[in-house]
């Protein structure tokens, strides 16, 4: 029996940890030597320095601060190429601060090769990748509208920015309903609002922003089996048998914030747990998304072979009895391959 999955998910996602030297610093990746990202996600470990991401649609030194709700900046040395094996930074504080550990993460969708799409009522540039279930989008508000997002299923998970205004990040999930939304660089709750309004389709999300003269870039996901997973759960408080969310792979790098209550999105992945403790079940490392932190030890989560366990003894943030929590993952290697062979525990 054959499965539909991806076997090699570092084809599409990657962590890298580096050093940085306030030079020119060529990041080359450890896994997959073919994977281009086309968005990358940058944040210094050791000092409080903004998370800034790049992607290949808006072009090089193009940043966007997830924890801040500032528009679009053209920085010098910054992010200078988005190359066949990594990326390569200029000499900027923010990502290649001298001697300072810094931590990416890194998307694949389409080699930065962009087409238009009409399948809403704004006509979209669309950059998409659709084994990988990813697609960075952008366009012109002209109010209240539906655009075209390229991935031929409908998104499990969508993150919008306005570039040319200090407006917050918007995201919108099946897990907290399209009739609500969060914010990626703000702890609050999820709360009800028109932004997304309802579902999005196979070919077109909805999106009713705060002005019609600003322009916009969205980064679509869609869940792809053995590689990404999009979901939420409940928190039970146990600190010996946390509540277990089955993934269908070994996670990489999990992103999950508290949504029925004030919560940071709290971000984890293997690599910074070997870095740290030689052992990757355990993973006790973590950033937060929407604030400026170093890397910080704390309760954590098991990654296991299926799936994740949050582990605590008294952490609102990921296992408070009946919290709720949504997250989005990205894999390691699959349970089982597509040929019927599933991975090895830890």
């Amino acid at each position: 029996m054959a499965y539909t999955t991806i076997d090699d998910p570092s084809a599409y996602f990657q962590t890298a940890l580096y050093t940085g030297n306030e030079d020119t610093n060529a990041i080359t990746f450890s896994g997959n030597s073919d994977m281009q990202p086309d968005l990358v996600w940058v944040k210094d470990r050791t000092d409080t320095n903004w998370h800034t991401t790049f992607d290949s649609t808006r072009g090089v030194n193009k940043a966007l601060y997830p924890s801040e709700n500032d528009d679009e900046y053209t920085t010098t040395g910054g992010l200078t190429a988005f190359n066949s094996d990594g990326f390569t930074l200029g000499a900027h504080d923010n990502q290649n601060y001298d001697t300072n550990a810094f931590v990416s993460w890194n998307w694949k969708c389409n080699g930065g090769t962009t087409a238009s799409n009409s399948d809403g009522s704004t006509t979209s540039t669309v950059q998409a990748n659709t084994t990988a279930g990813f697609s960075i989008v952008t366009w012109t508000s002209a109010g209240a509208t539906n655009v075209g997002h390229g991935l031929g299923v409908a998104p499990n998970l969508i993150i919008i920015k306005a570039r040319n205004a200090a407006e917050n990040w918007l995201v919108g999930s099946d897990e907290i309903v399209w009739t609500k939304r969060i914010r990626l660089n703000l702890d609050s709750a999820s709360a009800t609002s028109s932004a997304f309004g309802q579902a999005p389709t196979s070919s077109i999300f909805y999106c009713s922003p705060a002005s019609s003269s600003y322009n916009y870039v969205a980064y679509c996901f869609a869940e792809k089996q053995g590689y990404s997973k999009f979901g939420s759960y409940e928190g039970n408080g146990d600190s010996t048998n946390g509540s277990f969310v089955y993934t269908g792979f070994k996670p990489a790098w999990i992103m999950q914030k508290r949504t029925d209550t004030t919560g940071s999105w709290y971000m984890w992945d293997i690599k910074r747990a070997l870095d740290s403790q030689g052992y990757v079940n355990r993973n006790d490392k973590y950033l937060q998304a929407d604030a400026n932190g170093v890397q910080s030890t704390g309760a954590g989560f098991d990654f296991l072979s299926n799936g994740f366990r949050p582990v605590s003894t008294n952490a609102t943030y990921i296992n408070a009895s009946g919290g709720n929590y949504i997250y989005m993952a990205f894999a390691e290697h699959p349970f089982v391959s597509s040929e019927g062979v599933p991975c090895t525990a830890r």
